[in-house]
């Protein structure tokens, strides 16, 4: 048996139905896992979204090292209540994502113009 003549049988068994159906089972497995997986701050996105506006509030503009006061203040609301939510103290991977989420909700809260002086009042 020939190269050309192994590769006609490889060919045409990776063209039979039932291969192509088990690939694209695979493939929808394995995309419906990926969709699956999201980030541990979207569960918190609310309390994530009256965070940062509730440190928007509390620290003022003229306080040293703003931005980094406002993530802290933040953040230790959103863990305080992850810790009461789920009854333990987030892990450091839950905390880090937690401060990405706060990041993230910031920004597309301020580019939504949802945190101007107008809309956040102390």
């Amino acid at each position: 048996m020939n190269w050309t003549a192994m590769l006609e049988v490889v060919w045409s068994v990776l063209n039979s139905p039932a291969v192509i159906a088990a690939m694209a089972a695979g493939v929808v497995w394995l995309l419906s896992r990926l969709y699956a997986a999201h980030p541990a701050w979207q569960e918190f996105e609310g309390t994530i979204i009256a965070a940062v506006k509730w440190a928007e509030k509390a620290i003022p503009d003229d306080a040293a090292n703003t931005g980094a006061a406002r993530l802290d203040a933040a953040l230790k609301y959103v863990l305080k209540v992850y810790q009461e939510t789920e009854g333990k103290p987030a892990d450091a991977k839950t905390a880090a994502s937690m401060q990405e989420g706060i990041q993230i909700v910031h920004a597309q809260l301020e580019s939504d113009g949802n945190l101007s002086a107008a809309n956040v009042t102390p």
